[in-house]
């Protein structure tokens, strides 16, 4: 009781920042739960999709990944999520938490893409293969040893990976907080905000936590199989998934608000703006540190290197 109690009150905290109470998650049957039943989708996604976007100009996408918006676009992404999979599996390097996750969390992009859930194909593409981009080249870079060119928040994710030093929840989390918090941003102010219409795209930014939701469960269960068998064991009865899949919702929320800063800064804010996307995600990331610190990394160790396969 003492556990499940610490960690609502991280959900709390994590997302504090969000006006109105816009988190919600996932969950596998109904329940008495008072928290529960706050925060189930039915509930929350109507006061998220009331939330509406401020006025941003439509801005044409100009940038070298993916400029056309293809589907093949995706396809290239996957193939090169599977390939850098493959060693760090293998190696039961704590990379493969997110790595995994991600991979699994593309494949479902694509899918909901082909059966046509996306209003615009064209810029969820850009937007998907732009943002994994960055995730590559964020890799690229510690993996090559420049270290000090990575933002802080992944700093803090890869040290702790690279160290050991989380539990296998804490490395997707970690990591997860600084690709979205520190990235995904950026990424949005980048492909743009606006469709050509004057349309905005938050519709379809926010249509993506529903699917976001069923993947905790799978996902979870895939990463403790072949990783760290402690994984989906919070043991939280009806609020399990719903930890993160709350954290989930409200990251994506500011992740929005802080795109939309960036594209309304006046020239001489914009470095403000930035800073303080970088500070919100390094934030995140000191708190996640405190409470997925990982006692032992021994288990976890043995166990991936008989099950990571």
């Amino acid at each position: 009781m003492r556990f499940r109690r610490s960690l609502t009150a991280a959900v709390l905290a994590l997302t504090s920042t969000v006006a109105l109470g816009t988190v919600a998650a996932p969950t596998r049957a109904a329940t008495t739960d008072p928290l529960a039943a706050l925060l189930t989708p039915a509930v929350l996604d109507p006061v998220v999709n009331l939330l509406a976007a401020y006025p941003t100009k439509y801005q044409p996408y100009a940038g070298p990944v993916c400029p056309g918006g293809e589907p093949a676009c995706i396809e290239d992404v996957i193939t090169e999520m599977q390939r850098r999979l493959v060693p760090l599996a293998s190696s039961c390097s704590h990379d493969a938490i997110f790595s995994l996750a991600y991979l699994r969390v593309t494949q479902n992009v694509k899918a909901a893409a082909d059966t046509g859930y996306f209003a615009d194909r064209t810029w969820l593409t850009q937007i998907d293969a732009a943002f994994a981009q960055m995730y590559f080249d964020t890799m690229d870079t510690w993996k090559a040893g420049r270290k000090t060119s990575v933002p802080k928040a992944w700093r803090l994710a890869l040290q702790a990976t690279e160290d050991r030093a989380m539990t296998g929840l804490g490395d997707f989390m970690m990591n997860m907080n600084a690709h979205i918090n520190n990235d995904f941003p950026h990424v949005l102010e980048k492909v743009g905000l606006t469709a050509a219409d004057g349309t905005s795209h938050k519709a379809d930014h926010n249509a993506y936590n529903q699917r976001l939701d069923s993947l905790y469960h799978p996902v979870f269960d895939e990463e403790a199989a072949r990783f760290d068998p402690a994984f989906n064991q919070l043991d939280l009865g009806p609020v399990d998934e719903l930890v993160v899949g709350a954290i989930m919702r409200g990251w994506r929320e500011v992740v929005w608000r802080h795109a939309e800063a960036l594209a309304n800064a006046p020239a001489g804010l914009r470095p403000l703006v930035e800073k303080q996307i970088s500070e919100y995600a390094a934030g995140q990331a000191r708190f996640i540190t405190l409470l997925f610190a990982s006692p032992d990394p021994a288990p976890r160790a043995a166990y991936c290197a008989a099950h990571h396969g």
